[in-house]
């Protein structure tokens, strides 16, 4: 395989970001084909190895986001399938992005993205259990609902000194064909059930590369300092071929993070076109070395899961 093209340019201290060569292959799409998905991935660290959510889909006709799956990794790498969970759990057309936490009381819980059949509407449902498996047979509650005007979907959660932080992509509803378009806005809970949103935290920029729609897709605090990676896109014809970039914010006397301010430069692409590179997670180890994973396009125009590991 040809290498793909990226550079260390953009990364911020802390928000270590793909550099591509060299990376490893974690998950490969059931479909060689465009719109055959593995990706959007969410890691975490527990007990001695890495648990990793990711989300698999086919194309338009096909079954699109038909599963969500968690998986144990001993070395970051090889994954073991640990549970499932599908669409027709949730009564979905499609599963988008997981977002999987574990308590510090130590339960688990998903975070599913689920799209309303014959509409543009998402919502996020979360699934919870004392083990990583036992998310399968989980009861779905719908946490964040979205409403008649605006779709949510692909949550980033963070627990900070208490407080449960969430950033999410949100789609406006107001015309069929421009609910591409996104924000990224950010919520609050006491408890990762009920949230109170604080408003956009990311928007587009006008004649950008980011123009159309941006999602925020992992968080590194530091102190009062708050490290982001996102996906962006410039056009409505660009949607799932999403590119990488990154922001940095601050966190206020409220204790509530503020807006996010993107980084100079261009963004992180794959060099296969459409050049999708997109959902970034960045775990950090304990012992000061990150993980990193995430969905990028391949020659065929399928996309994959993928690793690197970033030495402290």
């Amino acid at each position: 395989m040809a290498p793909y093209a990226s550079s260390q340019e953009r990364a911020l201290p802390g928000l270590p970001l793909p550099v591509l060569q060299p990376s490893e292959l974690v998950v490969a799409p059931a479909d060689a084909v465009p719109g055959g998905w593995a990706g959007a991935p969410s890691a975490v660290a527990a007990d001695g190895v890495i648990y990793l959510a990711y989300r698999l889909r086919r194309p338009v006709g096909q079954g699109r986001g038909y599963g969500n799956v968690v998986a144990l990794s001993r070395d970051g790498v090889q994954v073991e399938t640990v549970c499932e969970v599908f669409s027709e759990q949730f009564g979905a057309a499609s599963l988008e992005r997981p977002a999987l936490v574990r308590t510090p009381q130590g339960r688990w819980r998903l975070y599913v993205s689920c799209a309303t059949p014959e509409s543009k509407h998402w919502r996020v449902d979360l699934l919870e259990a004392d083990t990583p498996e036992g998310l399968a047979s989980a009861v779905p509650v719908t946490v964040l609902p979205g409403s008649g005007e605006v779709a949510v979907k692909d949550p980033v959660v963070a627990l900070v000194d208490g407080t449960w932080h969430l950033w999410a992509s949100v789609h406006p509803l107001d015309s069929w064909d421009d609910a591409d378009r996104m924000t990224t806005d950010y919520a609050t809970s006491p408890d990762g059930v009920f949230w109170t949103w604080h408003g956009t935290v990311l928007s587009g920029r006008a004649g950008r590369w980011d123009a159309r729609g941006v999602r925020v897709t992992s968080v590194v605090v530091q102190g009062d300092r708050l490290l982001a990676s996102y996906d962006g896109r410039a056009s409505a014809e660009a949607n799932w071929e999403e590119v990488t970039g990154a922001a940095e914010g601050r966190r206020g006397p409220d204790g509530l993070f503020g807006a996010l301010t993107p980084t100079d430069g261009e963004p992180l692409r794959s060099t296969y076109e459409p050049g999708g590179l997109r959902y970034l997670d960045v775990l950090h180890l304990d012992n000061g070395d990150a993980r990193l994973y995430y969905e990028i396009t391949r020659a065929d125009g399928a996309h994959e899961l993928r690793t690197e590991l970033v030495r402290s």
